[in-house]
């Protein structure tokens, strides 16, 4: 027998937002933050924040940003409120790399157990450690245990003296070695003797050699050293896809998986808790290689790549993808999504400088499962391209001319030309793109469907709209968004709704024209409609369960 047709219901709304509108954010959800269980992870629900120390605020008018500068900027980060007006409510931090180097980037460590002194002392970081975990922030430090800086003591006596002990920490030959798999060499000659040594990046940064014991256990050395005397949380590791080579082949070797499972189990056992995640720029297929037993997470690039494409082409098809393929085979909290980090143009840049397409990516980012990071600055809409200096360009604060507040002195590199529309202080107000990412950040804090839940896509019918479901026993999060700068009409998607009494409610954006039709049986998908869903537009919608 046939069901009588039920008719659309307006959507029931707590607290209906305007479109995109932080600042109603706190009347719509943050009651429910209250209520929501804490988490048992802390990756859970959270988002970190990568910081360039040196581009993030100045604290002595030198010119370079410094760790006393991140100290007095911490409540921008995280204040410590569950909600919070004023703050992205980030849960982690990573920085770039702050131990002694003598280039302005970092990634060539002349010294593991010093702070760079243009960022500060050991002290200094010391007391940044004691102050984000105050207000609840993770600190992940850039770890780099591919190369060292041709300025490292132990290269510098094994380069000078083949009687050092220090030799067998790196690679050296009486001949140029093989090229890699790309036709080129990595191989430079010694400035000492007629022989070669090896380095994948540069010959300012040579390779440590992991075929003999005595680097690794350096480097297992200097991670205990960082959590246990310096209070780290963890480590992002740099580059580790390059680790060990085997001949020509320079990536991904067995070899490579071995040291990382070692220096892993290391890393755990030196602390409880430590956290690792590793930077493998390739295919989600080659990803999968370096779990189940190595670091604990990766970065997802193949994620952050279909986010952008799909984003500039205006087509949400196969932006899930990745997603989903990730999903299948890990726990959410093992990879990471981004949008763009300090080695890749900012994403604003590689979407053409277009505000609307900024806005919708990052809506999306933050409402995937996974990890999520934020690269400083993406919260403003900075624009940035190479080379790379220019991607990792000061931090703006204010509207004051001219180093928008970063600096009293001359800064060390010339702030982003944007930097009079993208900083903090002009974005302080509704519907801003620092406003957007408070409040998805938050909301993603709050909300167990955000946090924890399980994606299923949702056919949209429109190549241009993105729509799925978070998805936990306790309720479920629509999410839709529209991809494009023309407004999409007339969507229906079948959705996933909880069994027994519920209720929605609108975690973000518009759905005052929306209709809901309850499941027709308990198996049964329930029904929403939109009338129209605007330009670069991102909508939550919440079921919960009526206890």
């Amino acid at each position: 027998m046939r069901k009588p047709h039920r008719p659309f219901a307006r959507a029931r709304v707590l607290a209906p937002l305007a479109l995109l509108a932080a600042a109603s954010l706190a009347a719509a959800s943050l009651a429910e933050a209250q209520r929501a269980p804490a988490p048992r992870d802390w990756r859970d629900g959270a988002t970190c924040y990568e910081v360039f120390v040196r581009s993030f605020r100045d604290s002595d008018g030198d010119g370079i940003g410094d760790l006393k500068g991140l100290l007095a900027s911490l409540d921008y980060i995280n204040d410590g409120r569950p909600s919070s007006p004023t703050s992205l409510g980030a849960r982690c931090i990573w920085l770039m790399p702050i131990m002694d180097s003598p280039s302005y980037h970092g990634y060539d460590v002349r010294d593991y157990y010093r702070v760079a002194p243009v960022y500060g002392t050991n002290d200094d970081f010391k007391r940044l450690v004691i102050e984000a975990h105050r207000r609840g922030i993770k600190v992940l430090v850039d770890m780099v245990i591919n190369h060292a800086s041709s300025e490292w003591p132990p290269f510098q006596a094994a380069l000078k003296e083949p009687a050092s002990p220090y030799r067998e920490w790196f690679r050296f030959a009486p001949a140029r070695g093989p090229n890699n798999r790309w036709g080129n060499s990595n191989w430079h000659k010694s400035p000492v003797r007629d022989e070669y040594y090896y380095g994948f990046f540069w010959r300012g940064m040579p390779d440590l050699n992991y075929e003999q014991p005595g680097a690794l256990e350096e480097m297992k050395k200097v991670a205990s050293f960082w959590l246990n005397e310096m209070g780290v949380d963890g480590f992002r590791l740099d580059a580790v896809k390059y680790l060990v080579e085997d001949g020509a082949v320079v990536d991904d070797t067995p070899r490579t998986h071995a040291v990382l499972r070692e220096y892993a189990a290391h890393v755990r056992a030196a602390k409880a808790g430590a956290f690792t995640i590793g930077e493998v720029f390739d295919s989600t297929g080659v990803l999968l290689s370096y779990y189940p037993d190595q670091l604990d997470a990766y970065f997802a690039f193949e994620i952050a790549d279909s986010l952008i494409a799909g984003v500039r082409r205006g087509d949400a098809r196969g932006i899930l993808a990745p997603v989903l393929r990730l999903q299948q085979a890990l726990p959410a909290n093992r990879w990471a999504p981004f949008l763009r980090n300090h080695d890749q143009p900012r994403t604003r840049t590689e979407l053409g400088g277009d505000l609307g397409k900024a806005r919708v990516a990052s809506f999306l980012l933050l409402t995937l499962p996974g990890l999520p990071f934020v690269y400083y600055g993406e919260e403003l809409g900075m624009t940035g391209g190479k080379p790379d200096e220019r991607i990792r360009t000061p931090m703006a604060w204010s509207t004051t001319a001219p180093h928008a507040g970063f600096t009293a002195g001359t800064p060390w590199q010339r702030l982003a030309d944007d930097s009079l529309e993208a900083n903090v202080a002009a974005q302080e107000r509704a519907g801003s793109l620092l406003a957007h990412h408070r409040a998805l950040i938050q909301l993603r804090a709050s909300t167990p469907a955000l946090a924890l839940g399980t994606l299923e896509p949702i056919a949209a019918g429109h190549p241009a709209v993105v729509a799925f479901v978070r998805r936990t026993a306790a309720g479920s999060a629509l999410v839709v968004a529209n991809v494009t700068a023309s407004a999409v009409r007339e969507l229906t998607f079948d959705v996933p709704m909880p069994a027994g009494r519920r209720q929605s409610r609108t975690l973000f954006g518009d759905t005052e024209r929306w209709e809901i039709r309850p499941p027709s049986a308990p198996s049964a998908p329930g029904q929403v409609r939109v009338p129209a869903l605007a330009p670069y537009t991102g909508v939550i919608l919440e079921f919960a369960v009526i206890p």
